[in-house]
Formats: C-alpha cells, sequence, structure tokens
C-alpha cells in the first residue's frame, strides 16, 4: 500500500524537450481554433496543386507556380523525405471547415549552435486576409518556444510582401531591418524584410496576456 501511495503522490520527473531533430521528424499534429497543421502527404497533392499553381500565390515566394500536379508531388516527396532525416521541412494548413489544405508553414532552416531556426509559410490566396496565417504562425511559435524551448525565432519577407511583415507584427515578432536586394527571385534582385522573436519576448508577451 505504501508503494502504491508513493506512486500516487510522487511528482513525474519533468519531460525532457524534444530535441530538434527529433521534432523535425515527427512533425507532430497542432491545432488551432480553426486550423490544423500536420504532416503533409501524396493524397494532399490535389489541394496543394490547386493553390500552388497560382501566379499570386507564387509571386511573392521563392518557388516558381507549380505547372503540373507532378511538381507538387515531387515537393511532397522531397517534405517526406526530410522527415525522414529529421531536417527542417513543413507542416500542412488543413481548413478545418472544409477539410481541404489551403498551405503550408513550417521551417526553412536551423541553427543547432544559436538555438535558432527561420519559418516561412504560404497560404491560398482564398484564405488571405482573414487571419489564417496569424493563427498559424502563432501556434508555431508556440512549439518553438515551449516544446522546443529555442532561443530565437527568425522570419523573412520581400519588401513588396507588406502583408506578411503585418503577420509577423501580430504575432509579437520584431522588425530588425532591411536587406537590400539580398535575394534573386525570378531573375530580380529582392529588398528583403527581416523579422525575429526571442523567446524571452515570447513569455513577456505571454505573461502580460
Amino acid at each position: 500500500m505504501l508503494r502504491f501511495l508513493t506512486r500516487l503522490t510522487t511528482p513525474a520527473p519533468e519531460k525532457k524537450p524534444a530535441t530538434p531533430q527529433e521534432y523535425f521528424s515527427r512533425m507532430p499534429p497542432v491545432e488551432t481554433p480553426r486550423l490544423l497543421l500536420r504532416r503533409m502527404t501524396l493524397r494532399d497533392a490535389s489541394d496543394m496543386y490547386a493553390y500552388s499553381r497560382d501566379e499570386e500565390v507564387a509571386r511573392h515566394v521563392l518557388w516558381t507556380a507549380h505547372t503540373s500536379i507532378w511538381e507538387t508531388k515531387a515537393y511532397i516527396r522531397w517534405v517526406m523525405q526530410q522527415y525522414r532525416l529529421g531536417a527542417p521541412s513543413s507542416w500542412c494548413i488543413v481548413d478545418k471547415a472544409g477539410g481541404h489544405v489551403v498551405g503550408t508553414i513550417g521551417f526553412m532552416t536551423w541553427q543547432p549552435d544559436n538555438a535558432t531556426v527561420e519559418v516561412g509559410y504560404s497560404l491560398s490566396r482564398s484564405h488571405w486576409n482573414r487571419g489564417f496565417m496569424t493563427e498559424a504562425l502563432t501556434a508555431v511559435l508556440q512549439e518553438c518556444f515551449t516544446t522546443l524551448r529555442l532561443h530565437r525565432v527568425e522570419a523573412q519577407h520581400f519588401s513588396a510582401n507588406p502583408a506578411s511583415g503585418r503577420v509577423m507584427a501580430k504575432c509579437g515578432m520584431t522588425h530588425e531591418g532591411t536587406l537590400r536586394r539580398r535575394i534573386c527571385n525570378k531573375g530580380e534582385f529582392m529588398d528583403v524584410e527581416m523579422w525575429g522573436i526571442l523567446r524571452a519576448d515570447w513569455e513577456a508577451r505571454h505573461t502580460a496576456e
């Protein structure tokens, strides 16, 4: 009986934070009021091709608009390989109301020595200006700081796409400067806006709330 009571009253050992490699391998599902972030599979190709072929969606990202569903499937296969390698990769974003994949969000780079990741995202044009990406990015930042216990999260957007900066600002990120003509995108050198948030910033923001 004493042993049984001891088991009931002894606190469970604190769970060790997942390493980034473990996390990138599993990419566990993350749920928000309207969205489900989950690992992508080849079954998502049709949904993803539906928005990836849109020139407006591709205009402010590094990839070009897909011209066939085979390009979309090749991208998904690459992401699935990243899962197997435990390397930075993305979730697909599912709109729970309709059950369709409407975008992606995830990790572009990881700096282990600095406990820092860069995040990136894309979203179907039908879901722009409705708060969906703010909802998704907020959830990812929470994972970064509470599950992975990272020190810093970065994000970038082209200066010609200020709407992306508004999403980052709403999520508590700080604009840290303009990198002039930093990236050549579709044959043109583009200015880039750099944003960042520290775990201390996140904790202060959410303690205040």
